[in-house]
Formats: C-alpha cells, structure tokens, sequence
C-alpha cells in the first residue's frame, strides 16, 4: 500500500487540479466529468514526469517532500492536461 499511496495522490489531486483548472478556463472547460477524468489522466502523468526527473514523487515514502510533491506533481499535471484537451476541443469546434 505504501507504493500505491503517492499515485491516489497523485490521481486524486489532478482531478482537483484539472477541476480548477476547468472553473478558471470557463471557455476551455470540458464540464465536470470531463475535466476530472482529464486531471486524473495528467495527474498520473505529472506525477511520472516529476518522477523520472528525479523530483521526490512517489517514492513510497510517507515523509511530507514525498506527499507534497504527489500533490504538487497531480494537480499541476492534471490542471496543464485538461487545458491542452480544452484548447484542442475548442480549436476542433471551429
């Protein structure tokens, strides 16, 4: 379960991210399902991305950098990818 912490994190603060994200970029919002699957998709990316970087994600630990750094790395990933599909829906709409 230690392993497994940091990605519900991870998946967890990227559907709050894309969320906010969504109620920020009214134009670009894909509504609330949409913009929870989108940051929780990009929430589980951002928090690989930071990972493989060597930023302290997901180590299985439970020290504050470890958490901090899921919830950083899930919200901003999940909030950055609903913006791009949001964009690109609103392009292709045109």
């Amino acid at each position: 379960m230690g392993s497994l912490l940091p990605l519900i994190i991870q998946l967890l603060s990227g559907a709050a991210g894309g969320n906010l994200a969504g109620s920020l970029l009214k134009n670009s919002s894909l509504g609330t399902l949409g913009n929870s699957l989108a940051g929780i998709v990009g929430g589980g990316l951002g928090g690989q991305i930071l990972g493989a970087l060597g930023v302290a994600v997901g180590s299985g630990g439970m020290d504050l950098a470890s958490i901090l750094g899921s919830i950083a790395g899930g919200g901003v990933g999940g909030g950055v990818l609903m913006a791009i599909i949001g964009i690109i829906k609103k392009a292709m709409a045109k």
